[in-house]
């Protein structure tokens, strides 16, 4: 059960009962209060006794005095604060939202220690507060006692006191935008695919036409008159029908070009015919990661009112071994009248990306398109679950990327790209085959799909060990990890924004 805060921001807090919490820098001093019993005076007793240094995101709990104003003191260690980065604040603001349980206020002091923090940090560190907050457990029947007391008691109020009070308010409004998007793609990943198939998706995306997106489905008939036989391919093994989903925020000048983002949605994967080990299969429920990250991403951009034009296209699909399922060997003509020999029906992800590719970049003409998608166990090799792969057709989109990568801690490494990988897909049947080998997976899945984007700027993202199961930290510790939202966020934020 997710712990809900109600979140302000204050330049003084009056304490009465519930939990005061502060920040320590290795470099200064808490100041002394005016009373024994306030609660700097109450650690600098308390601090020599436990050993307690400040050291990052260490903390001391303790009980308060009878005569404190509070209940109880947690102080959080900042290591030494002018070092601190925006990720930073992020995971101090998570670390204190593992220490709230059943309470129902709490006072956060953030320059406790004459440490500077201005707007942005504090609503960073609120952010963080908001995303460590989250938990999946929607089918759990049997709670533990704090589940219980958290699911009956309404938003604990946290007052946040920091002396740029309204100015962190405003941008409060941002940080709600961005963990709301975060969670969505949280719980989409999360939620079983019993209940979440290709229609159930397509109708959580339609929700976001609440926030001012315009939503466009595209059922299985449309898309065969617009001649996508290769995601159709995908989905021909499934009693669950296949849907296109078409997102739009229009938020910038009518004439801005949009921006672009096409996500992998395939709801579970089988491999199809070339089905895969029965170890572990259940997290194939997660291949849906690089949809579920374009759709919070257009809830963000809705939510905080982006002044940018961007377009969100999902292809939404289950790979299964019906008898009507696809085949190795087939040969399929994909949207843009290229024909393609499926060597493997496991590798199925980019058979439902090219045709998305090819659509979005037709009709849209736009300024970039990144893609996302959970697409190779080969990127887990190379890069564990600590950092997405990153390949791309234009150096500029490639650095923005890694810049908006390295600031949200959503890192990106990139990969590359080349003639000789592109011959490795090169079929003797067809114009191409949907896998090169086992050598060099991730490059040659991604040299496949550049050859559905044209001359347009485009930029795909391997996301198979970030989006799910991913190393979980001081704001994530959820299976389903929401990536993509955050990085694709500031990317727009910093670059693409009128």
């Amino acid at each position: 059960m997710s712990v809900k805060f109600e979140i302000s921001f204050a330049k003084s807090a009056r304490l009465s009962g519930g939990l005061a919490i502060l920040l320590k820098d290795t470099d200064s001093e808490l100041p002394a209060g005016a009373e024994s019993a306030d609660p700097a005076n109450v650690f600098a007793k308390a601090a020599p006794v436990s050993g307690f240094k400040s050291k990052a995101l260490s903390s001391l709990d303790i009980i308060a005095p009878e005569a404190s104003p509070v209940d109880r003191i947690i102080v959080i260690g900042a290591g030494k604060a002018k070092d601190l980065t925006a990720h930073d604040w992020l995971k101090l603001g998570g670390t204190a939202a593992a220490k709230i349980r059943n309470t129902e206020k709490v006072a956060i002091f953030l320059d406790a220690s004459n440490i500077e923090v201005g707007a942005k940090e504090a609503a960073d560190f609120a952010l963080g507060m908001l995303l460590r907050a989250y938990s999946f457990d929607t089918y759990k029947t049997k709670k533990g006692d704090d589940d219980e007391k958290n699911a009956s008691r309404k938003a604990m109020k946290v007052t946040i006191v920091t002396q740029e009070a309204a100015a962190a308010k405003k941008l409060y409004a941002t940080s709600e935008a961005v963990a709301g998007g975060v969670i969505l793609a949280r719980d989409l990943v999360n939620e079983p695919p019993n209940v979440l198939g290709p229609v159930e998706f397509a109708a959580k995306a339609k929700e976001l036409e609440k926030l001012g997106v315009e939503i466009e489905i595209l059922t299985e008939r449309e898309m065969r008159r617009l001649g996508m036989a290769a995601l159709l391919g995908v989905a021909q093994g499934s009693a669950r029908p296949p849907r296109l989903v078409i997102m739009q925020w229009k938020g910038g000048k009518a004439k801005d070009k949009p921006i672009a983002f096409i996500g992998k949605g395939v709801v579970f994967d089988t491999g199809g015919i070339s089905i895969k080990p029965a170890a572990g299969m259940e997290e194939m429920k997660g291949d849906m990661g690089g949809a579920a990250a374009v759709t919070g991403l257009m809830h963000t951009l809705a939510a905080r009112e982006a002044k940018v034009n961007a377009i969100g296209v999902i292809g939404l699909v289950e790979n299964m071994p019906d008898g009507n399922a696809q085949r190795p060997g087939d040969i399929v003509t994909s949207m843009s009248g290229q024909t393609i020999e499926i060597i493997n029906t496991d590798a199925e992800g980019r058979l439902v990306l090219c045709d998305a590719l090819w659509y979005t970049n037709d009709r849209f003409k736009p300024q970039f398109m990144i893609d996302l998608a959970t697409l190779t166990g080969a990127i887990l090799v190379a890069l564990g679950n600590l950092q997405a792969g990153l390949f791309s057709n234009d150096d500029k989109l490639a650095g923005e990327l890694t810049a908006a990568g390295l600031a949200t801690d959503e890192r990106l490494w990139r990969m590359p790209l080349g003639k000789d990988y592109d011959k490795m897909i090169d079929s003797k049947f067809a114009d191409m085959k949907n896998t090169g080998g086992r050598h060099a997976g991730s490059t040659t899945a991604a040299q496949f799909l550049k050859r559905f984007v044209g001359d347009t700027p485009w930029a795909h993202l391997d996301i198979a060990g970030t989006a799910m199961g991913s190393v979980q930290d001081e704001i994530n510790q959820s299976w389903g990890s929401g990536f993509g939202v955050r990085l694709l966020d500031e990317l727009v934020r910093a670059n693409y924004e009128s």
